[in-house]
Parts: structure tokens; C-alpha cells; sequence
């Protein structure tokens, strides 16, 4: 296990690649873990927001693109 120290001396890009790593390694059970109750309620307001035109989907690849462009 990294300790916060360790953490500490990498990159932001190597931060962000474990991230995304944990992120991935939650979602392959993600049976194992319950959502707070709020979530569903963000969600239903996200919903809204985007059949009323006041949000815009943009595809993960290339949100991950941009984003990795900002921290590089």
C-alpha cells in the first residue's frame, strides 16, 4: 500500500493513472458498494438539466483528453 508520503512525491499524472486504476478496480464490483441515497436525487436533477437542453453530454474519451491536457 502507497502511504501519503509516498503519494506526495509522484506526479500529477502518476496520481491521476492510480486513480483512474482504483477507479477502474471499484467498478469491476461494483455490486459490492451501495450509493448514497442523494445520488439518485442528483442524478434525477442532472436528468432534467440535460432533457431541458442545460447540459451537454461529451463523450469520456475525449473528456479524459481534454482533462489530461489541463494537468500535463
Amino acid at each position: 500500500m502507497l502511504t501519503v508520503e509516498e503519494i506526495d512525491q509522484m506526479s500529477l499524472v502518476q496520481k491521476l493513472q492510480v486513480m483512474e486504476s482504483l477507479w477502474e478496480s471499484i467498478t469491476h464490483h461494483e455490486e459490492e458498494y451501495l450509493s448514497p441515497a442523494w445520488h439518485e436525487q442528483v442524478l434525477k436533477e442532472t436528468e432534467t438539466s440535460f432533457a431541458n437542453g442545460q447540459e451537454v453530454a461529451v463523450d469520456w474519451k475525449k473528456a479524459k483528453q481534454e482533462l489530461r491536457k489541463l494537468f500535463e
